[in-house]
């Protein structure tokens, strides 16, 4: 274990406690941050923590943002926000399994490196436009057929979100550019997220709307399709 290693239970400890004290996430879904934590670390260092952490922040702070007018269209989080196990691996699983990864395939690191970014950059998105845009929104779009829709449905997207989603994309592709540098794999971030961001919103305005799948499930499958896009991308 390398000197630098040794910090990394001190700091999964520190910020499993804050955020229990302070109700962001419950203690099963603390310990499940935890673990996908190490996984992170084995693909990317601390650089990996850090784009979790970017994540977690975004997201923590859009979910209370103007709650009120959340929960005035029905809309808002249940328990205050406070994530579950099964929706910290919705977000988180896909930059896990990338991490791990890396330790059986450490000659596809920068690949695996990207994928991983990827996906956390598309659970940004999501919920950044999703929690932003119910709040900011003018017009709100059904995804496929493009008609007017309710504010809050699945599938149901504006202007505003969009951008808010691009945006938050952006942030963890910069955390992974400050780490790994700023090239060509910046924008291929950005693109995938957002191409992840509107995967969930089809997918939530077809499968989830039909009850064929649950939100995890889809949040899930979109951070599978960042990943995948910018695999794609890595071979162009």
């Amino acid at each position: 274990m390398q000197p630098a290693t040794y910090f990394l239970p001190v700091i999964l400890i520190t910020g499993g406690i804050a955020v229990v004290k302070t109700k962001k996430l419950t203690l099963a879904g603390t310990l499940t941050a935890a673990f996908l934590g190490v996984f992170l670390y084995i693909g990317a260092g601390y650089n990996g923590i850090l784009m979790a952490a970017a994540l977690f922040l975004l997201s923590a702070t859009a979910t209370a943002w103007k709650t009120g007018v959340k929960e005035a269209l029905d809309a808002a989080e249940k328990n205050k926000g406070q994530r579950t196990a099964a929706q910290v691996l919705a977000n988180v699983g896909t930059g896990g399994l990338t991490g791990l990864l890396c330790f059986f395939y450490p000659a596809n690191l920068d690949l695996l490196r990207l994928m991983m970014a990827a996906g956390l950059a598309s659970a940004a998105a999501d919920t950044i436009s999703s929690e932003m845009g119910m709040v900011y929104g003018r017009k709100f779009y059904n995804i496929i057929s493009l008609k007017k829709d309710q504010r809050g449905l699945d599938g149901v997207i504006s202007l505003e979100g969009t951008l808010f989603g691009l945006a938050a994309s952006s942030v963890i592709a910069a955390v992974y550019a400050f780490g790994f540098g700023w090239n060509i794999s910046f924008w291929w971030i950005i693109l995938s997220g957002t191409i992840g961001n509107l995967t969930d919103s089809i997918l939530g305005a077809t499968l989830e709307r039909k009850k064929f799948l649950g939100n995890n499930a889809v949040n899930f499958l979109n951070t599978v399709v960042a990943a995948f896009v910018a695999w794609m991308l890595y071979f162009l």
